[in-house]
C-alpha cells in the first residue's frame, strides 16, 4: 500500500508543470577583488581573463552601472602564464597582452610577483609598462586580503565537449 502511495505521488509530482526560474538583480556594490592568477599553461591566461570581464561587464551595465573607477581590481601574477607579460614574447601572446592592457586602462592593477620573475630569469625591465612587480605574491596576495578585498582564483578547466553536445 505505501508503495503504491509513493508512486501516486511521484507521478503526482512528475506530471506538475515546472515553472521558470526566478531572474534576480542582486544589489551589488562596489567591488574590492584581488585575482590569484597560478596557471599550470601559460595559454590558460586568455580564459583566465575572462573572469575579469565576468566580473566587469555586469557591474559597468545597466542596472548597476558602475564606472570603472568604482571598481578595484588587482591581478596577482605567478604562474606559467608570467611568460605572457615578457616583452620578448609579446608576438606570441599579443591577444593576451593587449586585453590586459585594455583591463589597465579601466583601472584593473597587474602585478607580477618578483620571486617568480627571479625564476624565469625576468628582471622588471623584462615586463610591459602595465605591469608592475612586487617582492612576493603570496605577501600580496595577503595584502590585497587584509585590505578587505575579496580573493578569486580562476580555475580554467580543458573543454571536453562542446555546448551543444552536452546541453
Amino acid at each position: 500500500m505505501k508503495l503504491f502511495m509513493v508512486t501516486c505521488l511521484s507521478c503526482l509530482f512528475w506530471s506538475m508543470p515546472l515553472s521558470a526560474a526566478e531572474y534576480v538583480e542582486t544589489p551589488y556594490g562596489e567591488q574590492k577583488v584581488v585575482f590569484d592568477f597560478y596557471l599550470d599553461d601559460p595559454d590558460k591566461t586568455g580564459p583566465a581573463l575572462f573572469w575579469i570581464r565576468s566580473l566587469l561587464n555586469p557591474l559597468m551595465e545597466e542596472p548597476y552601472g558602475y564606472a570603472p573607477e568604482f571598481l578595484e581590481l588587482v591581478v596577482v601574477i605567478h604562474g606559467t602564464e608570467i611568460v605572457t607579460l615578457a616583452k620578448k614574447n609579446y608576438t606570441q601572446y599579443e591577444t593576451v597582452v593587449e586585453r590586459m592592457k585594455y583591463y589597465s586602462q579601466l583601472g584593473v592593477e597587474f602585478k607580477v610577483c618578483g620571486l617568480a620573475a627571479e625564476d624565469y630569469g625576468y628582471s622588471h625591465d623584462d615586463f610591459h609598462d602595465f605591469v608592475q612587480v612586487v617582492p612576493s605574491a603570496i605577501t600580496e596576495l595577503a595584502h590585497w586580503q587584509l585590505q578587505g578585498y575579496a580573493l578569486l582564483r580562476p580555475i580554467v578547466m580543458e573543454k571536453r565537449f562542446s555546448i551543444e553536445e552536452i546541453r
